[in-house]
């Protein structure tokens, strides 16, 4: 049983990396890729072979992500400063990124933010419309500029979107609000579905994963939250080997959705 044991962890080993193998030297664009799960997932997916063009406003910290690495991996990082709410922005960076690296094969979308108020709270349009502008707006602008790379290129892609377990219900949390962050989300599952068919319907073999994750333990989640609520949370860490399994399924495998909530979540 020991002998059987170690042949299907080995079998599982040499499929992970075969079929992350067709992925080598190719460009992952990230967004959010300065902390938390987007700076994981620029660490795995440079350590997985390929090259990643990594997104975010912080500029700096994209640069400490870089040097974070190995020596040696160090140039297949590439940080663009680019804020995803804003379509010049994210047009200008996607273009760089077709003229320089080949055009985009992988995308993770996982810049998101939240706010502190409530949906009836007064004067909170600015709080509402970041919210939207970056978690809805900023996977349009960035799924389309990376699908149309493919396209033209002719690549059977991937694009990941990091959702929630709120983009599927509302959790509650007592005398606090998930305000227009859930509906954001929810926004993302229906999506996550139309560029399924969009993708389908135009003739590719581009592929869409949204992964919704419960609470993790990244800046997005409010300090003060985690030391009233002391609630089970996952690594960035699990998102990214989540996000590198999903990339690394064969051509014909489509994994459209995936949860993953830390043990004894009560969301």
């Amino acid at each position: 049983m020991k002998a059987n044991n170690k042949i299907v962890f080995s079998n599982i080993l040499n499929f992970n990396r075969s079929t992350m193998d067709r992925w080598s030297n190719k460009t992952a664009v990230v967004t959010g890729a300065s902390s938390g799960i987007g700076a994981a997932c620029v660490v795995d997916l440079v350590k997985a072979g390929m090259n990643v063009a990594a997104l975010a406003r912080r500029e700096n910290r994209l640069n400490e992500v870089k040097n974070s690495l190995p020596e040696e991996l160090r140039s297949k990082v590439y940080p663009i400063k680019c804020d995803v709410s804003d379509e010049a922005d994210v047009i200008r960076a996607f273009r760089w990124v077709d003229e320089h690296l080949g055009g985009t094969h992988v995308l993770v979308n996982n810049a998101g933010i939240s706010r502190s108020t409530q949906l009836t709270k007064k004067d909170n349009t600015r709080d509402i419309k970041d919210v939207l502008d970056t978690n809805v707006m900023g996977v349009v602008y960035c799924v389309r500029e990376a699908f149309q790379q493919m396209l033209e290129r002719k690549v059977d892609g991937h694009v990941v979107i990091v959702n929630s377990i709120a983009g599927h219900t509302i959790p509650y949390i007592p005398g606090g609000s998930f305000n227009i962050y859930a509906a954001s989300k929810h926004a993302v599952t229906a999506m996550t579905e139309t560029y399924r068919q969009e993708f389908s319907n135009a003739g590719t073999n581009v592929k869409v994963t949204s992964i919704s994750p419960g609470v993790v333990d990244t800046e997005i989640v409010p300090e003060d939250f985690k030391k009233a609520a002391n609630p089970p949370m996952l690594k960035a860490e699990d998102i990214s080997n989540a996000i590198v399994y999903c990339v690394s399924t064969p051509p014909n495998v489509q994994i459209h959705e995936l949860t993953i909530k830390p043990l004894h979540e009560k969301f």
